[in-house]
């Protein structure tokens, strides 16, 4: 077992990482009119900056936004579901994604690098790149462009102007602050956090003023099916940023508190999912086409200065949301090892993603509900078993970490990682999975099963992983797999 030197509190800047870890060579520290160079490698400790506050902006920022407002009216107006049933399931939900995400983003300080270079412990270099493609197409593309949407819908409805229009103005400014990088994100999201829960609480106040608490249920589905479906739902919405954890405590100093990193990374999907999607369910209970002009019912019940001020507040969420989607969507893409210029190697990879993504968004403003709701159950699909392999072996490790060299190690192979995965994918999609494209066996005989396609997936790839590991012990490759102790 090699002990590895640990840097002194708070990281000085002359405590050097231990060998065969890249280190980012270029100045960055704290500044914004800079684009944030490098990728995947080692934030050095001179570079660090920053507090576990700032996660809870972060974190909710990105989720005061329509999507999420959406994703309450889908539980009362598609699966059946009365007010009090839904406000239930976005809590549970949400409740389970934020924990995770909090677990995730702990571990970000004490490593210095993103959440899928994190991922190569368990899954191995080259192994890492089921995980890092699944999430560059999931963040790079998919949540770009329905959030994009989301933001069009608003500021065409605000303007009158021709959506595509709209579309292209969105997509210009989300790919400039992803374009930026770290410090930009994360700025855009502290001076957009006072605007958006201002304008969002005055509106929450309005239309839970306005709610039929006691509505039966009015769409299809409903009882316990239903009420699995928008649970799952509501966890694939906060789970979905489980895969940029890390990224974003990377740069927090060394010795930050782990407890106090993954409390308000947590606390911030938490709070911005569960209070905005209670909204969205409340809103159903007043009338309206909900599914059929969504945008323009919810602020319809509004006066016209607010509806317009939360539209405005929509299209600015929808904005934060993206700016994370596209960074690390990028910061995904870099992690599978494709060539680059090195200096500007994320920086690139956003461009390109942004590209895509307004193409991908375009052809998505029609029947975008339909859309979402699959896309979210899907999410949730890959994440469950991501998080059953990532989880196990974070707490098989339980008190140690290995050395951080093994990251960055082309040789180290966890085969036992992305066989488990695939598994509990396979496994549970074929049995259980509950949406438009796919019905599995169980929910197409008892209804009752609802969607349990992720909780499932997990399940079958944590134990995956656990016997696996026996079986075929990682390859270590040419760096030693000696580890540190974790205070």
């Amino acid at each position: 077992m090699t002990e590895v030197k640990e840097p002194p509190p708070g990281g000085g800047a002359t405590e050097q990482p231990p060998p065969g870890v890249v280190v980012r060579q270029a100045e960055y520290g704290d500044r914004l009119a800079a684009v944030e160079p490098g990728g995947t490698e080692f934030i050095p400790y001179d570079q660090r900056h920053g507090t576990p506050l700032k996660l809870l902006w972060t974190w909710t920022s990105p989720n005061l936004e329509f999507a999420t407002i959406f994703l309450g009216v889908l539980a009362v107006a598609a699966f059946g579901l009365t007010f009090w049933q839904a406000a239930a399931a976005a809590a549970l939900g949400t409740g389970l994604g934020a924990v995770t995400h909090g677990i995730l983003s702990a571990r970000g300080p004490g490593h210095g690098v993103g959440q899928m270079v994190l991922g190569r412990i368990a899954f191995g270099y080259r192994g890492n790149a089921l995980p890092a493609g699944l999430n560059t197409v999931a963040g790079g593309v998919g949540w770009f462009a329905v959030n994009s949407v989301s933001a069009t819908f608003a500021l065409a409805t605000l303007t009158g102007l021709p959506k595509p229009l709209c579309l292209a103005g969105v997509v210009l400014v989300q790919v400039a602050i992803g374009f930026f990088g770290h410090n930009l994100v994360h700025t855009v999201e502290r001076y957009a956090f006072p605007v958006l829960a201002v304008v969002f609480a005055v509106g929450a106040v309005v239309i839970l003023g306005k709610a039929n608490f006691s509505a039966p249920a009015s769409g299809e589905g409903g009882g316990l099916g239903g009420f699995l479906i928008a649970t799952a739902a509501s966890f694939g919405y906060a789970a979905g940023w489980n895969p940029y954890a890390a990224d974003y405590t990377r740069y927090l100093p060394p010795a930050t508190s782990r407890r106090a990193t993954g409390l308000y990374a947590g606390l911030g999907i938490f709070a911005g999912c569960t209070l905005l999607q209670i909204v969205g369910s409340a809103s159903v209970t007043i009338g309206g086409d909900a599914l059929g002009d969504p945008t323009g019912t919810f602020t319809g019940h509004m006066p016209s200065l607010l509806g317009n001020l939360t539209l405005l507040a929509i299209t600015l969420g929808a904005i934060c949301a993206n700016a994370i989607n596209i960074y690390s969507g990028a910061m995904s893409f870099v992690t599978l090892g494709i060539r680059l210029p090195v200096a500007l190697q994320r920086g690139v990879a956003a461009l390109a993603f942004g590209a895509i993504g307004l193409v991908v968004a375009y052809f998505g403003l029609d029947d975008a509900g339909h859309d979402y709701e699959a896309f979210l159950l899907v999410i949730a699909y890959w994440i469950g078993p991501w998080l059953g392999v990532v989880l196990t072996d974070q707490w098989l490790r339980r008190g140690t970490e290995p050395s951080d060299a093994l990251l960055f190690d082309k040789g180290y192979r966890n085969l036992a990682g992305p066989i488990a995965m695939l598994a509990g994918v396979v496994l549970s999609v074929w049995l259980f999975s509950n949406q438009q494209k796919y019905v599995g066996p169980v929910p197409a005989n008892w209804a009752s099963f609802g969607d349990v396609t992720a909780l499932v997936g997990f399940a079958v790839a944590a134990a995956g992983y656990a016997v696996l590991l026996r079986i075929l012990p990682p390859n270590h490759g040419g760096n030693m797999a000696g580890g540190r102790k974790i205070m």
